[in-house]
This record gives structure tokens, sequence and C-alpha cells, in this order.
């Protein structure tokens, strides 16, 4: 099946290896402008240990593998990614710079009154280089997650992007969520050559329709399927419309398109990094491109009915259930807080 990691014969081996900086994040008491905002709670964030946080909750093995600082902030990074069952043993701790923060308002951050106020400069993940992080760790699962924030935190940074996507023998899997964040780039004229570089370079991709549009002016499908003829697993998110799965084996293509489910959302943030984990849960137990689609958005519908990133997911019989349904079924759930409760009733119009 396309995209389908070959399996290890290490019972211990992770799963999944996801690279990628991690910060404490500080979240607003309230909302409202950051000026505004008397207080900010403490939490964490990054799209790529976001990935390994819910793999693990999902009964996977996950890693993480980053740099943070010396410091307390690094602690309290590496203590609640591993809190939820991820191997944090290949994150090194640099004692010259910093582990990044960020503090952003309650808002989604789609809309204009969204703000996002970044501390990560000069921070330790962003020292990551190809000769200064465990490649032997970063090769030792069946799949490996990486994502284009990654690439925007510098040229080193960049340049071990692109010896993980450069093709070797013996090359996990490699997943690669484009995650086109225009300020992380800003001053920067390179970011849409650089992305679609390495996305050309990965097994599986992960690309919003609205972010290629910004990031390539690709606007469809098609277009995204013309720019990116080499992953053999290509999935095009399209919001609320829900997200086509495009595979290629054998000089041949099959496309699948999955309708979103509808959902009462609590806190639109890290529904991304959900699907993304949804996909790839689905990935690792070789299922069919439409419940590797259909689990994406559960386990994206589980972090939107909550106020953080995180979440524990369905468990797995529940959500295979719910996958398996009739397209009309599907069509007729809604979910909202507390659904993912084996006693909660999901609800039918």
């Amino acid at each position: 099946m396309p995209g389908t990691p070959a399996r290890t014969d290490a019972a211990t081996a992770p799963d999944v290896v996801c690279l990628g900086e991690s910060m404490v994040t500080f979240l607003p008491s309230r909302p409202g402008r950051l000026a505004d905002v008397p207080s900010f709670g403490r939490g964490i964030g990054g799209a790529e240990s976001n990935v390994a946080c819910a793999l693990a909750a999902a009964g996977h093995r996950a890693a993480w593998v980053s740099r943070v600082g010396a410091d307390g902030f690094g602690d309290h990074l590496v203590d609640t990614v591993a809190g939820y069952g991820v191997d944090t043993s290949a994150v090194e701790r640099d004692p010259a710079r910093p582990t990044g923060i960020y503090f952003r308002t309650a808002t989604d951050r789609a809309t204009d009154v969204h703000e996002v106020a970044y501390y990560r400069a000069g921070s330790a993940a962003s020292a990551m280089s190809p000769d200064n992080v465990p490649r032997a760790a970063l090769s030792a699962g069946r799949i490996l997650h990486l994502s284009g924030i990654t690439a925007a935190l510098s040229d080193s940074c960049l340049d071990l992007l692109r010896a993980l996507t450069a093709p070797r023998p013996g090359r996990p899997l490699v997943s690669f969520d484009v995650n086109h964040r225009p300020g992380l780039w800003r001053g920067h004229t390179r970011s849409p050559g650089v992305l679609l570089e390495l996305a050309r370079r990965a097994d599986l991709v992960f690309v919003g329709e609205d972010e290629a549009e910004e990031a390539w002016g690709l606007h469809g499908t098609a277009a995204l399927c013309a720019a990116l003829p080499e992953p053999s697993v290509l999935v095009v998110k399209h919001g609320a419309e829900g997200a086509t799965v495009v595979s290629r084996a054998d000089g041949g293509e099959t496309v699948t398109h999955v309708p979103a489910l509808r959902v009462d959302v609590v806190a639109p943030v890290g529904a991304g990094d959900a699907f993304a984990a949804g996909f790839l849960s689905a990935t690792l137990r070789g299922l069919p491109d439409r419940e590797r689609a259909r689990h994406g958005h559960l386990m994206a519908a589980a972090v939107l009915t909550v106020p953080g990133d995180l979440t524990d997911p369905p468990a797995r019989h529940r959500a295979d259930r719910l996958a398996a349904l009739d397209d009309a079924a599907w069509g007729r759930l809604r979910l909202g807080p507390g659904w993912t409760g084996d006693d909660q009733e999901v609800r039918t119009p």
C-alpha cells in the first residue's frame, strides 16, 4: 500500500520519530489583546512534539528529537512531553542557548485579531544542524515526521532537513507537514521554493489548500498534484470541507475525498497536528486511505473540543467504529466537548 512504512524487527524501536522545536507557551487567562490580558497560564507548543504526544496517547511508540536550553523551561518541556509517553532520550541540552517561549491570544490564529509574540530567536532548537543531532535516533523509527517550521528557524536547521530528506538506503518513510508560517519567513524570499523542495523529497506530505495558495500560488488538488509528483501520498486539507488523499503506486493514482466532521469547536488550535497524528496512526496500522483520513478527522475533533493543543484521543475501538461508518452516518455525526469518553453518546441530527 502506498505510504505504508516498512516494519522493523526491533520490538522497542519507535513507530514514529518527530523532529522539531517545541516551546513553552503562555496562554491568556481571557480573550483580548496581549496588551490587555492580565495573566497567562503555562503550556507547551510545538507542531512536531504535538504529533508525538498524540501518537503516544493513541498507543504508538513515539519519540521526539530536539534541542532545548539547560534551563527550567527546557526541564518543563521535556518532562511534559515525556509525560505523554513520548521517548525524549534523544533531546539534547544546549548550555549556551535558551529554550524558546511564546505568548498568544485566545482567538483563532486565522483571524486578524490573533496575536503571537515569539521569543525564539537564538533558541537552542534554532541551532540544530546535521552535526549536532543524533542521526541514529532519527533513523530508528518506521516514520520520520518533519515540518516546514523547522526549515524556517535557521540555515543550519534547513541544512538538517535537506540531509534528512535526501534519498539514502534504509531511509524511514518521511512524513512532511508543510506548515507554512509566513511570520517565520519574514524577510526571506526563499520560503516558497524551500518548502516545495522539501515536500517533493518526502514520501507523505500534508498541505493545507490555503497555505499552498499563499506560499506557492497553487489552488486545488490537481494543481498540487502537478507541483508535487514525487510523494507516494499527498494529503490536501480543505479546512471544514475535509481532506483529499492522493495515493500513487505502480504508475497509477487514486484520489479519495473524505468530508470533515461537524464539530462544536471550543478552541481552534492544534487541529492540523492532531489530523497528522491520526492519519499517521492509521498509516502505521496499514488502513485504507478513507480510514486514514477519517482517523485524522477524529483526532482533530478531539483537540478542537478542548481548550488546549493536546488531549487524549478517543479509544481505538471507539475511533475504529466511527471510522467504519457508512458515508451517510459519517455525515450525520456531530461531535462536542466530552465526546471521546466511552460513556458519551455521539450526536446525530
